[in-house]
């Protein structure tokens, strides 16, 4: 090692462990308690599936009235089998489960799945017994899957723990369904159609196992592929969306949601006992995530196959070849509802089509090649449309005429089967004729579907998919920090409002939470009496607008409380009287406690609303969209989940029918967009921050070309009474800027150690540029040369953390990165690991010993148990700062690593 490396150095960790819900999938033995032999029952079924399994385990009957079921003997309890018991499948009424779940803790049993129904979809006594359920269960440390569920299979090692009558084909599908009826109808036609999983199972009401849990693990999992899903309910959001964000990116999870009606939401609830969550919300809190929903259980497995053959569009344009014009009608129809884009043509390429087509072809897209379109003609087309510089990707459509060759055309296509970044999907239209030339196209890879609207929608869903990762880890635009947040004024003005008993700010009240948040307001003064309005209005200056000051009310039009262009004395004397004898006849005394006065600004430009209400399941939403006082009759806008960059806020505006106003229409200037987005940020960090905000919104915010203000703001908050850690989560956590401080270097120098940010990718990569070979190589144990160090693709997965996940720090110093930690949870355990690296230029200053500390500070208050790394045995620099903070080290002779390991509370 070299002598220039000291204990500041950089260091690796790889540690390896077995994960906890593997004894879900792979048990060396399983019970089986209610096992039975009553034929058709599900006791007997599952007792037989599983002896019947090639999994490799022992199966143990638990049925205490009898001395064996099938053959096997029988145990009266778990805790009399002879053997340790890694699964138990429960299958006894819903009464006795808390009892069966407390012998199997006692036991040492580490997962039960609970096939029993009768919980909480069966009311209040149900919900008491899954609470005692788990209760038992996390006193011995037990993992549950169900209650309520078909069980799990494991094709690949044969495990089939569920009352199904067939196991899966093994495959690179992760299945998991809320619904069990639903798997066994699937599995049924998987095994016609021949689609293999990796895992199969059903998980009912989600109990303790979820969404995130199992999407983490089939994450982790190398033989899936792809993660479809089948809900009826969320259960924890913030942990879907952690784990949905995280592996999305390398996996697609392709998810249909049931309950889109209100009648559906009402069965979704009845059958899991939980709320089905509103339908927008969920759209956007899956397109945060990179979910991709859809809304046919075909298009579920479509789209696994889809993005597991063919590269992901990188525009929504689609080009379309077809040798009958009715189909790519059709298609276009679908493409168009689906919201999507047909090619415009180069004119290069219609050139080059034009050599090749007869004279009748269709000379636009789609591509009619005509009827007696041979083999040759349609490879020639499509290796000419397939280097259009304006397509996205390309649909060919055949159908089955008499001087058709379906299978002579489908072997022409096969070196077509890789474009680069664009994908190509196939319809052979028709039966037995074409059946040849699909098999051809399957093998090449090149998807196929029976009809040309539904490969138009799976390329829709594609370019929805990829759009959706690409706004995830786009590197947004970093906020100027010219306008300071005044975090402690709005604190101090929501905690004098709480101790007065009011939930409801004044106008002028929410106007300042706004302004301390750096989003711009009219000027807006109270005037608690009439002379007062007068004085007011005349150091304005004409015209000016009166409002209602009421502690009490918040929507000011509905008692009149709103006069607008005021252009004189007696207009302001008479709008006073006026909204004065409003009140009181459509409000009652009380409510009036003077008027707030505004200059009359003109509204020459657009109205917008931007506000944040709460959703039962995902806590605070944000909302955009068209404003004014017909907000709610026009229903322009877009919802997103709190905290926002500019990237996403961005992406909140595009889907909105205003957004295209806002570019400039008419002769009207384009609104200033970057300036808008930057204020959605500062908003939605508003309300990321303030969490007994209950609801807000500006309405209308007015948007021109050389200005953004807030005219009318309003602002509810939480009852005073209610318990903090009671109010609503984010369903995304925002940045933790309660882990930045100052540091001072040896050489006297302050560095700034914060956590990371999206928008430290640029920093990032000049921080690269600063590291040694050995540096880059005691952290990551090989080498890397900088190319692969700062590709966009490697920085976002660093720089786009899920900080309920993991914690990365950077340490700046003159607006530069000069070194970065990083705590990453473990799936599943209360481990965490560790690693840091340093710029060289900034070694034996003390840096790397605060770095490695300041991750176990943050360790012990995120609640980790224990925090582990492995080190490379020459760096010893590193070994060092380990003892000195009091790691336990353990290196014997045939590691290639040192390991180290920390245990908090011990």
């Amino acid at each position: 090692m070299s002598s220039s490396l000291k204990k500041e150095q950089s260091m690796s960790s790889v540690y390896t462990r077995r994960q906890p819900l593997d004894i879900f999938f792979t048990p060396k033995n399983v019970a089986v308690i209610g096992a039975t032999e009553t034929p058709q029952s599900v006791g007997r079924t599952l007792l037989w599936n599983l002896m019947s399994s090639p999994f490799g385990g022992t199966v143990y009957p638990v049925n205490p009235k009898r001395p064996n079921v099938l053959g096997i003997k029988a145990y009266k309890s778990v805790k009399d089998v002879p053997d340790a018991i890694d699964l138990a499948v429960v299958v006894t009424p819903a009464a006795t489960v808390p009892g069966v779940i407390s012998e199997c803790a006692d036991a040492g049993v580490k997962g039960a799945i609970v096939i029993s129904a009768g919980f909480k979809e069966a009311g209040a006594h149900g919900a008491e017994l899954e609470r005692k359920v788990l209760e038992e269960a996390r006193r011995g440390g037990m993992r549950i899957i169900g209650p309520n569920c078909l069980g799990v299979m494991a094709p690949w090692s044969g495990m089939n723990a569920t009352f199904a009558t067939t196991l899966a084909r093994a495959g690179n599908v992760g299945f998991i369904s809320q619904s069990g009826a639903l798997c066994t109808a699937i599995l049924d036609w998987s095994l016609r159609e021949l689609v293999g999983f990796s895992a199969f199972l059903s998980i009912g009401s989600m109990l303790d196992v979820g969404w995130g849990d199992l999407i983490y693990y089939l994450g982790d999992d190398p033989r899936t592929k792809s993660i479809v899903i089948y809900m009826e309910t969320i259960g924890d959001a913030r942990s879907f969306l952690s784990a949905a964000r995280e592996v999305a990116l390398t996996k697609p999870i392709i998810l249909i949601k049931a309950g889109r009606s209100e009648a559906a939401a009402k069965a979704a609830a009845s059958h899991t006992g939980s709320m089905a969550g509103s339908h927008e919300v969920l759209e956007a809190a899956f397109r945060r995530a990179g979910v991709l929903r859809v809304d046919r259980i075909s298009d579920l497995f479509y789209m696994a196959e889809v993005l597991a053959k063919q590269p992901r569009p990188r525009g929504p344009k689609l080009t379309i070849l077809t040798n009958a014009g009715g189909p790519g009608v059709l298609a276009t129809d679908a493409l168009m509802a689906e919201g999507g884009e047909l090619t415009e043509l180069a004119p290069e390429t219609m050139e080059k089509l034009n050599a090749i087509l007869p004279p009748h072809w269709s000379r636009q897209n789609p591509i009619d090649i005509l009827g007696d379109a041979g083999p040759d003609r349609y490879a020639k087309a499509v290796e000419i449309v397939a280097k259009d510089p304006n397509s996205d990707g390309l649909l060919v459509i055949l159908t089955p005429q008499g001087m058709t060759s379906p299978t002579e055309i489908a072997e022409q296509l096969r070196p077509y089967a890789r474009i680069e970044g664009k994908p190509i999907l196939a319809s052979w239209m028709g039966g037995a004729d074409v059946a040849g030339g699909e098999a051809v196209l399957n093998r090449a890879d090149i998807p196929t579907f029976p009809y040309p609207d539904t490969a138009a929608r799976a390329f829709q869903y594609m370019w929805r998919y990829s759009y959706n990762i690409r706004g995830i880890y786009e590197t947004p635009l970093a906020l100027p920090e010219s306008e300071p947040v005044d975090r402690g004024a709005v604190d101090a003005m929501l905690a004098a409002a709480r101790n007065a008993g009011r939930t409801i700010l004044t106008e002028s009240e929410s106007k300042q939470v706004l302004k301390a948040y750096g989003i711009p307001v009219v000027e807006t003064v109270v005037a608690p009496t009439l002379d007062e309005a007068v004085a007011v209005s005349a150091r304005i200056g004409y015209p000016v607008v009166l409002k209602l000051y009421s502690e009490t009310i918040t929507h000011k039009t509905d008692v009149g409380g709103v006069q607008l262009n005021l252009l004189d004395e007696t207009a302001v004397r008479a709008a006073w009287t006026a909204i004065e004898t409003g009140v009181r006849e459509k409000a009652g005394e009380g409510h009036f406690q003077g008027v707030t006065v505004q200059p009359m600004v003109s509204t020459s430009g657009y109205e917008i609303i931007l506000g944040s209400s709460l959703d039962p399941q995902f806590g605070p939403v944000l909302l955009f969209g068209a404003g004014g006082q017909l907000v709610e009759v026009f229903r322009d806008r877009a919802l997103a989940l709190p905290p926002l960059n500019t990237t996403l806020a961005r992406r909140m505006m595009q889907e909105t029918r205003i957004y295209t106003a806002l570019q400039g229409v008419r002769g009207r200037k384009s609104v200033d967009l970057a300036a808008l987005e930057r204020l959605i940020v500062r908003f939605s960090q508003l309300v990321a921050e303030q969490p007994w905000i209950k609801e807000i919104d500006i309405n209308p915010l007015l948007a021109t070309s050389d200005r953004l203000m807030a005219l009318d703001a309003r602002v509810i908050l939480h009852p005073p009474e209610t318990n903090l850690e009671a109010l609503p989560k984010l369903a995304i956590r925002p940045y933790p800027s309660q882990y930045a401080e100052d540091f001072t270097l040896k050489n006297g120098a302050v560095v700034r150690i914060r956590p990371i940010r999206p928008e430290d990718e640029p920093k990032m990569v000049h921080f690269h540029e600063t590291l040694s070979e050995e540096s880059v190589y005691f952290r990551y144990f090989h080498m890397l040369n900088l190319s692969q160090r700062i590709a966009h693709e490697r920085l976002t997965r660093i720089c786009f953390i899920d900080y309920d996940r993991e914690m990365a720090l950077v340490v700046e110093h003159d607006a530069q990165i000069i070194g970065v930690g990083r705590l990453t949870k473990l799936h599943a355990t209360r481990d965490a690991e560790f690693a840091i690296i340093l710029s060289d230029a900034y070694h034996h200053q003390g840096l790397g010993s605060k770095l490695v500390g300041r991750l176990l500070e943050i360790a012990e208050k995120e609640g980790v148990g224990r925090v582990v790394a492995e080190i490379l045995p020459e760096n010893t620099a590193m070994q060092a700062v380990c003892r000195k903070l009091g790691f336990k080290l353990r290196h014997s002779p045939e590691d290639e690593v040192v390991s180290v390991q920390k245990t908090f509370g011990v």
